[in-house]
């Protein structure tokens, strides 16, 4: 699956150590496979859950997904 990152998603994910940001990377291209649950209240979103972090993404097309936030969970759904 292809993906492509908002400037906020690609300035959190940059600011994380290696680990971290491989950990998210290969969970991305993973998807449709992993923890994805629809948000409630914005359809056509969706969460992916990578430990302690939240993803929000929406599917643009069959192969390609767009990556909206990258944040950890307390933060992620203020303002969704």
């Amino acid at each position: 699956m292809r993906a492509s990152y908002s400037k906020q998603a690609e300035k959190i994910l940059d600011k994380q150590d290696a680990a971290t940001q491989q950990r998210i990377r290969k969970a991305v291209g993973k998807i449709p496979a992993g923890d994805i649950v629809p948000l409630k209240g914005a359809p056509g979103n969706f969460r992916l859950r990578v430990g302690d972090w939240r993803i929000l993404f929406s599917y643009v097309g069959t192969d390609k997904v767009h990556i909206k936030t990258i944040a950890s969970r307390g933060e992620v759904y203020k303002g969704v």
